[in-house]
């Protein structure tokens, strides 16, 4: 059996990197959808996730719940350690990863796919404003880090989310499964 690979999707705060997941998984529901833990209020509007205090995931940190962990924008993020079992079954899975830590990634799930996807500065600061998730000057901040990270390698796959997510989607998906009929529905 052939064992699945990790889509890790990136790409700046607001380019609708949970929205494209939920597409994708939508469109193949054989795409297990990995479910983070943060460090965050669970009340927090977006993703689905599993909420954690900081003392709750250092805990589970050295308990090796997760495959992978790190810190980005002040809180703390895990992959859990369960998503090797999904991999090794065959089954392909995506997760929401931060660009600073591929390169780990790439170490801990060997064959990933990364999916980089990109929008423009006008797109993203809309995007930004509109979940309300951050103060005006956190915004400001996101959008000036949003090229910070140069995504680089022969696993990247670069698609713009700039328009309708069925279009990104169904791109996405012609680019991981190249040997399906992914088109485009008029």
């Amino acid at each position: 059996m052939t064992a699945g690979r990790l889509v890790a999707v990136v790409g700046p705060s607001g380019v609708g990197k949970d929205t494209v997941i939920a597409g994708l998984c939508a469109a193949r529901p054989d795409l297990f959808r990995v479910r983070r833990a943060i460090t965050r209020e669970a009340a927090a509007v977006g993703e689905d996730f599993e909420a954690l205090s900081r003392a709750e995931f250092a805990a589970a940190e050295a308990a090796g719940a997760y495959a992978l962990s790190w810190r980005a924008h002040g809180l703390a993020y895990g992959i859990p350690a369960g998503v090797h079992g999904v991999l090794g079954a065959g089954q392909d899975a995506v997760a929401n990863l931060s660009r600073g830590v591929l390169d780990r990634a790439r170490s801990v799930f060997p064959g990933m796919a990364v999916l980089a996807l990109t929008a423009g500065p006008a797109v993203l600061a809309a995007r930004l404003a509109a979940r309300g998730r951050e103060s005006a000057g956190d915004v400001a901040g996101r959008l000036a880090r949003a090229g910070a990270y140069e995504v680089a390698g022969d696993d990247v796959i670069r698609v713009s989310n700039d328009g309708p997510v069925e279009a990104t989607v169904a791109r996405v998906l012609a680019a991981l499964y190249p040997d399906s009929a992914w088109r485009l529905s008029s």
